[in-house]
């Protein structure tokens, strides 16, 4: 007959296994899925998942999407921007005028 001890022992020591195991298993999986995240939505548009095109406007660095037309600026461009002839880039822009 085996011990009753040693088999708890046993029981125990494979349940610490086990847990550490899983632990493990999850820290891959959202490490994983946050570098797949990352790498897909690097140079994306947020809205509809084009990939984002880098241009200058007035000398102003911007991002823009093809697909939905969205315009990144970075902190100060926005400032930049309305410094300069403020009527001309703004209707252009938001009113479709060229």
């Amino acid at each position: 007959m085996t011990n009753k001890w040693e088999e708890r022992e046993k029981a125990l020591e494979n349940q610490y296994i086990y847990n550490e195991e899983k632990k493990k298993i999850e820290q891959m999986r959202e490490s994983a899925c946050e570098e797949i995240i990352h790498a897909y939505c690097r140079n994306r548009c947020p809205k509809c998942g084009s990939a984002i095109e880098a241009m200058t406007f007035r000398g102003v660095p911007l991002d823009k999407c093809p697909g939905c037309g969205g315009v990144w600026l970075g902190p100060k461009d926005l400032q930049i921007l309305a410094a300069k002839d403020h009527r001309s880039w703004f209707d252009k822009w938001f009113k479709g005028e060229e």
